[in-house]
């Protein structure tokens, strides 16, 4: 009887011969022929980082934004490209202490103009004052003859006395105060009684200041110790 059982054992180990023998093709192409695409072959390393992509149906802007920068935080970068990050950092610095200084030399700028300005104000409003002294002389010797007694120049001089008060001018007429050089002038020199310090006794005429500036000073007799 034949021995098929031989027979097959014998077909399958030829089987496998011819598929041993058979020749392997290996495609070493660097770019897939049907995509066009670039390929990686296995084992080989890329510095190129791969970004996860973010969660567009994140419940707010705030949980996008985190995922972002974590994701951003785990790409690991160049030491190339750190160096380029550094170098920005710095001048970015370097600009914001420019802009820094620029902006403290305005606001000195700033102030310097606005202190020029308000004294040039105060000079003119001083400018002013002085130049209607004559007039409030005149007003003062009309009221001691009694020229300005009543009448409608009365009501006159009255409202220039309030205008120009409300630009700080002050009248110094007060008598039986202490003699004080930075504000009175001293033109006659006469002995008083009971009197241990200089006395102003008399003001022959009225000095003006404007604020803590002295416009011009009081002429009056002073009463000095017997």
């Amino acid at each position: 009887m034949p021995h098929h059982g031989n027979e097959e054992e014998h077909d399958s180990s030829r089987d496998q011969g011819s598929k041993r023998d058979e020749p392997v093709i290996r495609d070493h192409r660097k770019v897939d022929p049907v995509t066009g695409q670039a390929r990686h072959p296995k084992g080989e390393h890329h510095n190129e980082p791969v970004a996860e992509p973010i969660d567009t149906a994140a419940d707010s802007d705030g949980d996008a934004l985190a995922q972002a920068e974590e994701i951003l935080n785990q790409v690991e970068v160049p030491a190339e490209e750190s160096v380029a990050q550094g170098t920005e950092a710095a001048a970015a610095a370097e600009l914001k202490n420019d802009l820094l200084r620029l902006q403290a030399e305005y606001v000195n700028y700033r102030k310097r103009v606005e202190r020029d300005r308000a004294v040039a104000g105060e000079m003119a409003v001083i400018g002013v004052l002085n130049s209607l002294l004559p007039v409030l002389d005149d007003v003062d010797a009309a009221r001691q003859h009694g020229d300005l007694a009543d009448g409608p120049f009365a009501a006159i001089a009255v409202k220039l006395e309030n205008a120009l008060k409300t630009y700080g001018l002050a009248r110094i007429d007060e008598t039986g105060v202490e003699f004080d050089p930075t504000i009175h002038e001293a033109l006659i020199q006469q002995p008083g009684e009971d009197i241990e310090v200089d006395t102003v006794s008399q003001v022959l005429r009225s000095g003006y200041k404007s604020g803590e500036r002295v416009l011009r000073a009081a002429q009056v007799i002073v009463a000095v110790p017997a």
